[in-house]
């Protein structure tokens, strides 16, 4: 095979990879980006192209200060691949395209097309031009042109789906560039939400979670302050649906209404993840952080009050510009006070365009690597103690795909707990498919996961796992590779390490 054809499909149909980085969004706008794809005739090239895929997209995040480096060492990477295949093209889109624009196609004049935050419907359109014009297309609109979730979307996960309720934030958080990239909050009405909901449920999807930039403050947009209560609610109304997951809340936001809603919905699961960024009141206030440490942990005490076994999980920021000694130790407090589960721990670093990037008292590299150092072994000492409680209980687990590394060696599966907690569990002498649900008791407990060694104590085949079955059996059919590139992260779950690490909300 010629280099110009090797990665084609047969019948020379051209193949699409798109690479992700950063947060929640990224990763569902790049389902779409898939979707879009598939939609114009493109298919997936196979994961093992690297690079060689007919259309690679790149899907960006502007919130580390590095973010630029990176994207263009990829692009560097790919400038010789380009130049002996004629007729390749290369996209570069999402939060750094937003924020760089034209300065891409200058560092990297091989890029075919470069589009927005709010334009990713037109991937295909700009592809086509950039081809018979010959020249690259560089589109960045400035406000949203249609909902996302109208757009065709290519799922990840045949039994677990995100579903966007809004787009873009109204707060102004000094570490945060995304409200400027992806704009001012707007939300999705109700009556759409469920119907794509019910859409999902009608296809087999078992776990929805809902999707925003500040998921908590839907409502905002349409002038009802419980509007996310009442479509928590809703989406417990909706037969089939299972468990219902939402990311990422606001403390700001986070009302009497929308506890007692989670508490008194039966699929919304006993789980949330909460950012809490710094707790010295001094810092926060420098953050633009609308809450206090006393406002946190009251909010803390409240989810624990109304759901007893919740799992609660974290962002927190070492070292933002100004943090004394005594301002971490506040962090430190609140972390021993609030027990999380799990908290995603982040170094600061500058983002370009952010106030706090122009910060006096930046701190020293030093200072923050020890800080963030006894952080991380607090937390994981008290994830460990959280996750021993768990040893004994009985669990349903709905089975996870690729999410166990050792799974095939330990002969055992994954699934994750109504909490969110991951557990591997010793595998059924029957079949179990993703999507299914198992009942196991923990035996052990790992700072990061859990145990089940006995036999399972029941399965349970569901409408899920036939919807995985059916689409496993489809992607095994087709002619060319299955695999999207993107960073293998599973099914769609509300933290995975990768979706928190913007640490914006």
């Amino acid at each position: 095979m010629s280099s110009i054809d090797r990665s084609q499909s047969v019948g020379g149909t051209r193949t699409y990879e798109v690479r992700t980085y950063g947060c929640q969004m990224n990763v569902h706008d790049s389902e779409r980006l898939s979707g879009l794809l598939e939609d114009a005739g493109y298919v997936r090239a196979p994961e093992s192209a690297d690079g060689d895929a007919d259309v690679v997209v790149f899907n960006t995040c502007a919130v580390r200060e590095n973010a630029d480096n990176k994207l263009y060492g990829n692009l560097g990477h790919l400038a010789p691949k380009k130049a002996s295949r004629p007729g390749m093209q290369i996209a570069v889109g999402g939060c750094l395209a937003q924020k760089d624009r034209d300065t891409i196609v200058k560092r990297a004049p091989w890029v075919d097309v470069v589009f927005g935050t709010h334009n990713i419907g037109k991937l295909p359109v700009l592809l086509e031009r950039a081809r018979v014009q010959e020249e690259a297309q560089v589109e960045i609109a400035e406000s949203l042109e249609a909902f996302p979730s109208t757009l065709p979307t290519r799922r990840e996960s045949a039994y677990a789906a995100w579903v966007s309720i809004s787009v873009g934030c109204n707060n102004t958080c000094t570490f945060c560039i995304v409200p400027a990239l992806r704009g001012k909050e707007k939300d999705r009405r109700p009556g759409d939400i469920l119907a794509e909901v019910e859409a999902l449920v009608a296809e087999g999807v078992s776990e929805i979670t809902l999707l925003g930039q500040n998921v908590n403050a839907y409502g905002s947009d349409i002038g009802d302050r419980e509007a996310f209560s009442k479509l928590l609610r809703a989406c417990g109304n909706i037969e089939g649906l299972e468990r219902v997951r939402f990311t990422s809340p606001h403390p700001r936001d986070f009302t009497d209404d929308v506890i007692a809603a989670m508490a008194e919905t039966p699929n919304a699961m006993p789980q949330l993840h909460m950012p809490l960024q710094s707790g010295s009141d001094p810092v926060l206030k420098a953050m633009r952080r609308s809450y206090r440490q006393d406002r946190y942990l009251g909010i803390i005490e409240k989810v624990r009050a109304a759901i007893p076994h919740a799992a609660i999980t974290t962002d927190i920021i070492v070292g933002f510009p100004g943090e004394t000694e005594e301002d971490f130790e506040q962090t430190l407090h609140v972390v021993r006070e609030a027990r999380f589960a799990q908290a995603f721990t982040f170094q600061y670093s500058k983002r370009p365009g952010t106030p706090a990037a122009e910060m006096d008292d930046q701190i020293p590299k030093a200072v923050v690597q020890e800080r963030y150092e006894r952080l991380v072994a607090l937390q994981e000492e008290i994830s460990w103690e959280e996750n021993k409680k768990q040893v004994g209980r009985t669990l349903e687990l709905m089975v996870a795909e690729g999410e166990g590394r050792k799974d095939g060696a330990t002969h055992r599966l994954s699934g994750r707990a109504p909490d969110n907690r991951l557990v591997h569990f010793t595998k059924p002498d029957q079949e179990v498919r993703p999507g299914d649900v198992v009942t196991v008791e923990i035996t052990y407990a790992a700072p990061h996961h859990l145990l089940a060694e006995g036999a399972a104590l029941g399965v349970r085949r569901t409408r899920a796992g036939d919807a995985w079955e059916k689409r496993n059996a489809a992607e095994q059919a087709k002619p060319v590779g299955v695999m999207l590139g993107l960073p293998k992260i599973g099914v769609p779950e509300p933290q995975p390490a990768v979706a928190s690490g913007c640490g914006c909300d």
